[in-house]
């Protein structure tokens, strides 16, 4: 059997480009014993995979030159050693941009999925999935989220922010989210139930515009991106806030000259919690977690968004409109036109 893959043909300066990627093809080897063989039905494209494609320390090891390119994989499984799983269970992991993959035990995120007929398969890569187990790993056990909160949500549109502003309207907290476009904006509060947005290409005063929608402080301030947005925060942050630390998509594409912080001396002055956390990290809150969330997306009490592409040679293009700040609600990819997405389903009743 042949596995098409997508690998490293070059470092990206700055932002991604095609020829950085190129396709290969390999024999899926036999299986040992424990593992199992994927055919891969989902690819989750996410921004912190940019990170790994420079040659430098993360919290994941760097892909070298001809290595596949990482990514959050959903397959069926055709074939398997490993008593947990059987054929045509569904696999999820973090492996990479390929037709075929051989799981072993110990791989990150590596699970047997409870995959409901009721939901489309592309929901257990997105709000279902990891993004959406990140969104409430991150506010409830990082965050330590409280009805009544005054919440800040950065990059509101996308995977992670646009589950986790509904995770904390559903905490019963007052939610604002910061996005890249007046689209963005309208869809945050008019579609996902914000109560405000704050568009910061559009506002003569980042610092400001916080102010305005926050006067009286922020007690939870969720932060994907880092950068200038985290900086604008941290001085209006009320005492004992808290900060989990998912992203910072704003340095992705240029680790090598981040952004300097001027105002992080005001994590002592306000007293400020601030947790960087991995959700993988938190297995023992992951059923807790897909069962809410499922519930909530199966109910229409949180609406899941997600943007599709179809077939793995969309996968570099997929990632590179991400990179570029193109895309709204999680982007994903699909290995065929046979894989059910949101775009054709509705909530079984409202919630």
């Amino acid at each position: 059997m042949l596995n098409r893959r997508i690998v490293l043909n070059s470092r990206p300066v700055g932002v991604p480009v095609h020829d950085n990627f190129r396709v290969e093809e390999a024999t899926v080897p036999d299986l040992a014993e424990g593992q199992v063989l994927l055919e891969n039905r989902v690819f989750a494209i996410d921004p912190a995979v940019r990170g790994m494609l420079d040659d430098v320390k993360s919290y994941l090891p760097a892909v070298p030159l001809g290595g596949l390119i990482p990514t959050m994989v959903l397959g069926r499984v055709v074939q398997s050693r490993n008593p947990a799983f059987r054929e045509g269970d569904y696999g999820r992991a973090f492996i990479g941009w390929e037709t075929h993959s051989v799981i072993a035990p110990g791989a990150v995120g590596f699970e047997n999925v409870n995959v409901a007929s009721d939901l489309p398969l592309t929901a257990y890569m997105g709000a279902c999935g990891w993004s959406g187990i990140t969104a409430y790993v991150g506010l409830k056990r990082y965050g330590e989220i409280r009805s009544g909160d005054e919440v800040l949500m950065s990059a509101a549109a996308g995977a992670v922010g646009s589950v986790g502003g509904q995770i904390a309207r559903l905490s019963g907290c007052r939610v604002v989210g910061t996005v890249s476009s007046e689209e963005k904006a309208r869809i945050v509060t008019d579609v996902l139930g914000f109560d405000a947005a704050i568009n910061y290409r559009d506002c003569d005063s980042l610092d400001s515009e916080i102010e305005r929608h926050f006067p009286d402080g922020i007690d939870l301030y969720f932060d994907n991106v880092g950068g200038a947005t985290l900086d604008a925060v941290l001085p209006r942050m009320k005492a004992f806030g808290r900060i989990p630390v998912c992203g910072m998509v704003a340095n992705y594409n240029n680790q090598s000259n981040p952004y300097p912080l001027r105002n992080i001396w005001q994590v002592l002055v306000n007293r400020i919690t601030m947790r960087g956390f991995l959700a993988y990290e938190a297995v023992d809150m992951l059923h807790e977690a897909e069962t809410a969330l499922a519930d909530w997306v199966r109910t229409g009490q949180l609406v899941a968004t997600e943007n599709v592409a179809t077939g793995l040679d969309a996968a570099p293009d997929a990632f590179i409109r991400l990179m570029t700040g193109q895309t709204i609600g999680k982007t994903l990819v699909r290995l065929d036109d046979n894989v059910s997405t949101l775009a054709d389903w509705t909530p079984v009743r409202n919630g």
